[in-house]
């Protein structure tokens, strides 16, 4: 088949898990892709300059960076179907070079498209159901969710029909087009935030009141960057018939109140952090109350419409634990060591929830060749209804396979390259692209992050350590989410050479905090270094069940400094 393949559309691969599109979003993004050919073409033709194109690409998720133009995909809330992953496959084979960057924001970037060859590709996407907008410039981006939504144990309710929701109200949003910033939203519905909506402009977390009824808890004001802030609660309990006109008048506050002097201390985290939490709340309680509320009235049965979309796929009825699963783990201790790390519970009986690590040992995390997105696609189809999640630690998860079928799949994904057995370890390092591609970066990260995971290439070694977030940026910009990693690296360019800041104690989930500076830059080649000794020490000094956070939790950065300024004067070199 070629990448941009109409017979596709009648493959019998279209899971009742996953939003479709209907009339008026098929019309829509068929109707953006003739008009992005038609820029483009004036572009090619010299009848605009870079200058004028500029912002017409930026609308269509193009960006130019340092050797070519990149673009980005989104995956709304991070689902894909078979079929979806096959198409992003064929792209980067046909026009690309033969792999796709899954990102932070839950998306997936190519990095080498020729311009003239975009129209074709996001024709190819529209195919399936798929675009590039907003995945650029300043309005409301990709919305994320919990990559685990609608099989957790933990979930009061699957976010993705929020989220869905939110991003038919928010694309093309007339008013908030072009807003002073970025702005990003992502939902949780589950006990565990695996979304990170604390660092987020705005963060739903589905909820209970007293009386059983579902509603938001809203938060504002969080984000990384620059200037990392923790978002702060600006609604307890916003009733779900309430939500779209309460984020409505946090998006006009903002909006109206938000910076454009100075696009570094445009975002609202900046906002809220100037104004104060009260007076933003108050804000947007006096925008609630005078607005005119009932063009955003909650109609239940578009959203119950939007909801049966996700329903549960037709689980069989399985006992709670397998046998074979057991015997299988006995047999292969490599096997074991999968199951055991990359494999999580899940709310139906006999079921798992699978990460599929895209950081094998050397590797550029987040990378995926065609012919892995293939074997993924094949998987989902095989073991689990044609479903695929991408995670924003940019891994891809089968979210419903069978506990009789994971000695199959491992052996199938290992043959793939994809088993390998790291999910939440050490070497499971979030990395933005840096200086190997991107033009704002300061400093390399996909070096850092291969030469850290060779330092811990001992898998045994990497469990005994446990879970532990290194989590690498290029440049202050922290696309690479450094800023709440346990261990943070930070790229930057001091006097023409490469220098890394490291923080400690970063933590993206409910219990969020910004990780603090350990002392001065070191170099590339000291980073693995530091963060062996830093490893080192926590071993030491760990107490039973205790993760790295906790461990620097309890007995303080200090101490953790010291001994890297003492391990320096022993001669460490770092």
């Amino acid at each position: 088949m070629t990448a941009h393949d109409p017979e596709a559309m009648r493959r019998p691969n279209a899971p009742m898990t996953t939003y479709r599109y209907d009339e008026y979003d098929a019309a829509f993004v068929s109707e953006r892709v003739a008009e992005f050919r038609e820029q483009v073409r004036r572009r090619l033709s010299g009848a605009l300059t870079e200058e004028e194109f500029r912002p017409f690409r930026l609308m269509n998720g193009l960006y130019l960076q340092l050797h070519a133009y990149m673009l980005r995909v989104a995956i709304p809330y991070g689902t894909l179907t078979a079929r979806q992953m096959r198409r992003l496959a064929d792209i980067a084979e046909k026009w690309d070079k033969g792999y796709g960057h899954f990102t932070t924001r839950q998306n997936l970037q190519y990095n080498w498209p020729k311009l003239v060859d975009t129209p074709d590709i996001l024709e190819s996407l529209a195919d399936v159901e798929m675009h590039a907008i907003q995945t650029s410039g300043n309005c409301i981006r990709n919305v994320t969710a919990d990559h685990f939504a609608g099989v957790a144990p933990d979930e009061i309710e699957d976010p993705r029909p929020t989220a869905e929701f939110l991003r038919q109200w928010s694309s093309l949003h007339s008013e908030f087009s072009f807003l002073p910033r970025k702005f990003k939203i992502a939902v949780t519905g589950a006990a565990h935030d695996r979304a990170a909506i604390l660092v987020h402009d705005i963060g739903l977390r589905i909820v209970k009141n007293d009386t059983g009824e579902i509603g938001y808890q809203v938060v504002v004001g969080g984000g990384l960057g620059r200037s990392p802030f923790i978002g702060k609660v600006v609604g307890d309990f916003v009733p779900r018939e309430d939500l779209l006109a309460f984020l409505e008048a946090i998006l006009r506050v903002y909006n109206r109140f938000g910076r454009r002097d100075n696009k570094y201390k445009a975002r609202v985290k900046i906002l809220v952090h100037e104004k104060g939490i009260d007076e933003i709340r108050a804000a947007v309680e006096a925008e609630f109350a005078a607005m005119d509320r009932s063009a955003f009235a909650h109609d239940s049965e578009e959203f119950e419409r939007i909801a049966a979309f996700f329903a549960p796929p037709p689980y069989d009825s399985l006992p709670a634990t397998s046998a074979s699963l057991r015997a299988a783990k006995l047999e292969s201790p490599a096997f074991a060591n999968f199951a055991d790390v990359n494999v999580g519970a899940h709310k139906m009986p006999g079921y798992a929830i699978v990460t599929v690590s895209l950081k094998p040992i050397g590797g550029v995390p987040g990378d995926a060749t065609s012919d892995q997105m293939r074997v993924l696609a094949d998987a989902s189809e095989r073991f689990g209804f044609g479903e695929l999640r991408v995670s924003h630690e940019q891994n891809i998860i089968l979210p419903h396979v069978k506990q009789d079928d994971l000695l199959t799949l491992w052996r199938m994904l290992d043959a793939a390259g994809l088993a390998t057995a790291n999910a939440g370890l050490v070497s499971d390092i979030i990395s933005c692209p840096g200086l190997d591609y991107c033009s704002l970066a300061t400093a390399r990260s996909i070096p850092i992050a291969q030469a850290i995971s060779k330092r811990f290439s001992d898998m045994s070694r990497q469990r005994r350590i446990g879970k532990l977030g290194v989590k690498i940026s290029g440049c202050i910009n922290a696309c690479g989410h450094h800023h709440v990693g346990a261990i943070g690296i930070l790229g930057l360019e001091k006097k023409g050479q490469e220098s890394y800041q490291i923080t400690l104690g970063g933590d993206p989930t409910f219990s969020a905090s910004i990780g603090e500076i350990l002392g001065p830059g070191v170099t590339a080649e000291q980073v693995p270094d530091v963060v062996e000794h830093l490893v080192d020490y926590y071993l030491a000094e760990r107490e039973e069940g205790e993760a790295f956070i906790d461990t620097w939790r309890r007995i303080g950065h200090a101490r953790f400094k010291d001994v890297l300024r003492r391990e320096g004067e022993d001669g460490a070199d770092i």
